[in-house]
Order: C-alpha cells, then sequence, then structure tokens
C-alpha cells in the first residue's frame, strides 16, 4: 500500500494536533501546519512536515500546497481544521469581529479547497474533511456569529460535495460537540474586548457559565476522540457526509428538527431563569 498524504490546519493543539500524530502513528506523510511554526516543532521532530500557515493568508497556502506537490507529488486528504468561536450579543459584535471570524472560519477553508482542487481533479481521487461543530446545525443566543460561520462552512460543503463528485474526491463534515481543549480560553479573550451593552449581561453570564460547563462535563469529547472520527472518514472509500461527535452532538442534531417557536420559548425560559 502506498503511503497517503494529509495536509492538516490549525495543528498548534487540541483536535489538529491529536490529528496530526494520529495521521503519523498511521505512517501517513503529515503536513501539520499552523500560524506559528515553534508551536509544532515537535510534531516535525516527531515526523510531521510542517509549515507556517495563516488561513487567511493566501500567499501561505499556496507556499504549502506547492512544497507538497514538489515533495511528494499528490494529496490524498486535506483536513480544514482551524477555526476560533466569536460569541456575545450580535448587536455588540463590530463588523470587523464578524468579518474575521469569517474571514477564519469560512473563507479560510475556501482558500485551502481553491488550492487544493485542481490538484484534486487532476488525481480524480482525495478527501476533503471540514470540522464544523454542533453550532453548525443549531444557533443559540450568543452564538450567533460563530454558528452564522460553522452553518456557512457546512452549505458550501453541501455544494462542493455534489460539484466535486465527478472527480471522486470526498467532501465531509465533522460536527464534534463540547471538547476539552483551550478553545474556552480564546472565547473569554473575544468576550473581554467586547464592549458590553449592559442589558445583555444575563447573556455574558450565560455563555461563560454554560460554555465552561459544557468543556468539563461528562459527555465533553477528548480531541484524540475526534481525531479518530476525522481519521478514519480520510480511510474511508465512502464516507457519510456528517459524522456528529458524542451523544451531545447527535442530540443536537435531533433538536434542530424543533419547530422555531419551541426552541425560542426554551431560550425565552432560559433568560428568565438566569
Amino acid at each position: 500500500m502506498m503511503e497517503k498524504t494529509v495536509l492538516i490546519t490549525g495543528c498548534s493543539s487540541g483536535i489538529g494536533r491529536a490529528t496530526a500524530e494520529l495521521f503519523l502513528d498511521s505512517e501517513w506523510t503529515v503536513y501539520a501546519t499552523s500560524r506559528n511554526p515553534a508551536d509544532i516543532a515537535d510534531l516535525e521532530e516527531a515526523g510531521c512536515r510542517t509549515a507556517a500557515l495563516d488561513v487567511t493568508d493566501e500567499d501561505e497556502i499556496a507556499a504549502v500546497v506547492s512544497r507538497i506537490e514538489d515533495e511528494v507529488g499528490e494529496l490524498d486528504c486535506l483536513v480544514n481544521n482551524a477555526g476560533y468561536g466569536l460569541y456575545g450579543p450580535l448587536e455588540d459584535i463590530t463588523i470587523e469581529r464578524l468579518h474575521h471570524q469569517f474571514d477564519v472560519n469560512v473563507y479560510g477553508p475556501h482558500r485551502l479547497t481553491r488550492a487544493v482542487m485542481p490538484l484534486f481533479r487532476e488525481q480524480e481521487d482525495g478527501t476533503i474533511i471540514n470540522l464544523s461543530s454542533i453550532y453548525g446545525r443549531l444557533s443559540t443566543p450568543g452564538g450567533g456569529a460563530y454558528a452564522g460561520s460553522k452553518f456557512a462552512l457546512e452549505a458550501m460543503s453541501d455544494a462542493l460535495r455534489a460539484e466535486a463528485d465527478e472527480f471522486d474526491v470526498d467532501v465531509v463534515i465533522v460536527e464534534p460537540g463540547p471538547v476539552e481543549t483551550g478553545f474556552n480560553d480564546r472565547l473569554e479573550t473575544e468576550l473581554n474586548d467586547l464592549e458590553r451593552t449592559a442589558d445583555y449581561e444575563w447573556l455574558y453570564e450565560t455563555i461563560e457559565d454554560a460554555n465552561i460547563a459544557a468543556s468539563a462535563a461528562p459527555f465533553a469529547l477528548t480531541p484524540e476522540e475526534v481525531a479518530t472520527v476525522i481519521h478514519d472518514a480520510a480511510g474511508m472509500k465512502n464516507p457519510d457526509p456528517r459524522y456528529p461527535v458524542g451523544t451531545f452532538a447527535k442530540l443536537v442534531v435531533y433538536s434542530s428538527f424543533l419547530p422555531d417557536r419551541v426552541r425560542d420559548g426554551i431560550f425565552k425560559v432560559i433568560r428568565k431563569v438566569t
């Protein structure tokens, strides 16, 4: 069996790092990337090929893809993992911050996809795995910006899957529930940088409490559990279009089919309680 090659974004920590390690253990050629290569120096020592890659920088993306073509000649899988969560009332989120959320979570995967698709089409083979979230199925108060980016990513993935089908390119969406990562550290930073409207203080408290509770809850996933789903999907001949990861994620999928008025009523009760 020929050794396969994978390109993974956002490998400095969490899911991206666990994914790079798992693919490496499975004897794939792993191109692990991060905005700061120093953050993944240990992955290079372990055997990964590392590179600086900011998903908002088209020149860095082009350089990494060109390097893969020169060194290996083919690419079997792209894992669009890099992303972050911007939370807060939409009234308090500036256009600039919203644009950056989409620049990383939506335009970033789009840039990577455009860069690798010519190679995939020529090979008539390849897999694109986009890391979404339960927020790609359900939007909640305070999560509109992040959910909006994940809804957009899922919609684009659905379109791409049909467009790329004739080239035997698979497009997969992975939807984890809460994960035990440093995700909440940046979430707290982003919240603290917002100019808060006092009328939404209940919502800020709810966001902070909910995310702290979710990441520490018994149902919270480890990065390795999500990495296993990514790795397994990459090795399948006909992977499913979507993989909700964990019991909580599957419950959220079912809840997304509730009537809008029912969900609105649930959020109203939460607001009154808090």
